[in-house]
C-alpha cells in the first residue's frame, strides 16, 4: 500500500532561503517530471551535468568506471534538489542519497515519483543551515546544481555546502555566469523569445562569476578546479561541456585530508 506523505507547507526560517523564489517553484512542482513541461529545460541539460558528475567522482575516487552503480558506498547529499531529477539518478548510481530543498511541494513530488521508480532517496524539507545546526555526518558528494542563483547569500550558502564536505571528498556546483551573455540568453532568450522557462524564473543580479564561487569555496577551506562551460547547440538542441564558461557552468571543488 503506498505511504501516505504528509508535508507542512510553510517555508523554513533560514538566511540562505528566499521565499519568493520558494514560490516561484512551488507553483510548478507538479510538472518537475515532465520532460515537456515547465522543466523541459532541465531535461535536455540533465544528462550532460549527471555525465559530469559520474565521471569527476569516478575520477576522483579512483573508482572501477565498468561498475554497473560506481557510486555504492558513497554518502551524497543534493542541495536544492527540487524535484529529484539528480538525487534519483544518482540513487541508481548507488549513492546514498540525501535531498534537501526548503520546498515542500518540490520534496512531495520527489518523493513520489522516487517510491514509484522504486529509488531510495532520503528527501527532507529544509535547509543546508538546518543539517549543519543538527549536526549531521559530513558527505563523500555535495551537490549544489542550478540553486545558488537562487539563495539569499550565495557565498555564505556555499560555504554551508563545503562545511557539509568530509576531508577527502567533493563538491559540484552549477549556476549561470553574471555577464551580458547570459542575461541575453538565460533570460531574454530562454525566458522572453523562447519560452522556454516562466518570465521572472531567473534574477540576472544573482548570477554568480566563476571568480565569485571559487572565493567562497576556497575560504571555507576547499581547493578549486578551474570551470567547466556547459553550452547550447540551437542546431542539435543538445548541451555539451565546452570552454565558453560564460553562460552556465559546472565548478568542482575538494576537502583536502588532513
Amino acid at each position: 500500500m503506498p505511504k501516505t506523505l504528509e508535508f507542512d507547507e510553510s517555508v523554513p526560517q533560514s538566511p540562505s532561503i528566499d521565499p519568493a523564489e520558494i514560490e516561484k517553484f512551488r507553483a510548478m512542482a507538479s510538472e518537475w517530471w515532465s520532460p515537456t513541461g515547465k522543466f523541459a529545460p532541465l531535461h535536455k541539460f540533465n544528462p550532460v551535468r549527471l555525465d559530469f558528475i559520474r565521471k569527476t567522482a569516478i575520477d576522483h575516487f579512483g573508482i572501477d568506471d565498468s561498475k554497473r552503480r560506481p557510486l555504492t558506498g558513497l554518502r551524497l547529499l543534493d542541495a536544492g534538489c527540487g524535484g529529484g531529477l539528480v538525487s534519483e539518478p544518482m540513487g541508481r548510481l548507488g549513492a546514498s542519497v540525501t535531498g534537501v530543498d526548503a520546498g515542500a511541494a518540490n520534496i512531495k513530488a520527489a518523493t513520489v515519483h522516487a517510491e514509484s521508480a522504486d529509488v531510495e532517496v532520503d528527501y527532507r524539507v529544509g535547509a543546508i543551515e538546518g543539517l549543519l545546526a543538527a549536526g549531521e555526518p559530513s558527505f563523500d558528494i555535495v551537490l549544489a546544481l542550478e540553486v545558488v542563483e537562487h539563495v539569499v547569500d550565495p557565498a555564505r550558502f556555499l560555504a554551508d555546502c563545503a562545511a557539509l564536505v568530509k576531508p577527502g571528498g567533493l563538491l559540484v556546483m552549477g549556476t549561470l555566469n553574471r555577464t551580458a551573455k547570459a542575461f541575453a540568453l538565460a533570460i531574454v532568450g530562454a525566458e522572453y523569445v523562447m519560452r522556454w522557462l516562466p518570465q521572472g524564473t531567473h534574477e540576472w543580479s544573482k548570477f554568480v562569476t566563476p571568480m565569485e564561487a571559487a572565493a567562497a569555496l576556497t575560504g571555507a577551506g576547499m581547493l578549486t578546479a578551474p570551470a567547466t562551460g556547459v553550452t547550447y547547440n540551437p542546431l542539435t538542441g543538445k548541451w555539451s561541456l565546452s570552454n565558453d564558461a560564460s553562460v552556465n557552468y559546472l565548478l568542482t571543488a575538494t576537502r583536502p585530508k588532513p
